[in-house]
């Protein structure tokens, strides 16, 4: 369901802002998630003292009907994007439309691989150090924000073109330093040093708009909410496993080198702008039937 939610979300944005403001919606967007998830840590653990596991998970329950009615409430009618009948038959090919232009399938892959690889390694905070990992992953979460509040609002668009590559350098190449077992202080400024490299996202998806035609942009943004998706918990399992069989800091290297090797891999082919990748894309679109 949560690829369905994503990709419904993302492209009633794409919708409601103009193609210029994608970007910058995109990103209030994560920074409202990322201040309630902020305060969520912290509300969820005083709850937890005072309701005990069960009644906050109750009230969680809660607030997200609350939030279904307010949806529900708050949101006008739009048109339908598709006119014909929904199928999954139809689904696999529209994907194999928007996953046959190469560079829209770096951009993909760039949104999937390294952050999902890096999900992996935060699924190990508890166990590297159980008694702090809610600190972890709150100054994760200011990490993210800071990200997507430079990103979004305060690169220059010269400098946000080029910014996915060394962000997702970044978002990697603090956990390295894991290997050295470091102290509470230290790990924590590395955890939010190296969340700030989920900006990435941000240039990456604008390319990825950048790259599609407009009336696939709610399926190309759902296909990446579902990769995504897909790709933290291959994250996990991954960093997991690395964990089992060495250690919860191990694992968290060799997860987050694994995330720096694939961005390195992805490089290359993530150097054209969009107005190649747009031309290039443009040939395959037209080689393609339109899927019925």
């Amino acid at each position: 369901m949560g690829s369905v939610s994503g990709g419904v979300r993302y492209g009633l944005l794409n919708e409601v802002l103009t193609r210029d403001g994608y970007l910058l919606g995109r990103s209030v967007l994560n920074m409202s998630a990322g201040v309630i998830q902020i305060g969520g840590f912290a509300l969820g653990g005083a709850l937890v003292t005072v309701l005990s596991a069960r009644g906050t998970l109750l009230l969680a329950v809660g607030l997200y009907l609350l939030a279904a009615v307010v949806a529900r409430c708050g949101l006008s009618s739009r048109p339908p994007r598709g006119v014909r009948r929904a199928s999954v038959a139809r689904t696999w090919r529209t994907n194999a439309r928007l996953w046959s232009c190469v560079p829209r399938r770096y951009v993909y892959l760039a949104l999937w691989v390294p952050n999902g690889l890096i999900v992996g390694v935060e699924s190990l905070y508890v166990p590297y150090s159980p008694g702090d990992a809610g600190l972890l992953f709150a100054f994760g979460a200011v990490g993210m924000l800071v990200g997507d509040a430079v990103v979004g609002r305060f690169l220059p668009a010269r400098w946000r073109n080029r910014s996915a590559v060394p962000l997702c350098v970044l978002l990697a190449a603090p956990y390295l330093l894991f290997a050295f077992d470091p102290g509470l202080p230290v790990a924590l400024v590395l955890v939010t040093a190296a969340t700030v490299g989920y900006g990435s996202g941000l240039p990456l998806q604008d390319r990825l708009m950048a790259l599609t035609p407009d009336e696939l942009s709610g399926q190309a943004l759902g296909l990446h909410s579902s990769g995504m998706l897909a790709m933290q918990g291959v994250g996990a399992v991954a960093a997991g496993s690395a964990a089992e069989l060495t250690s919860p800091a191990i694992g968290m290297v060799a997860t987050a080198a694994a995330s720096l090797a694939a961005t390195l891999l992805l490089a290359p082919g993530l150097r054209a702008g969009p107005a190649a990748g747009g031309a290039a894309d443009a040939q395959k679109e037209e080689a393609l039937p339109t899927p019925k």
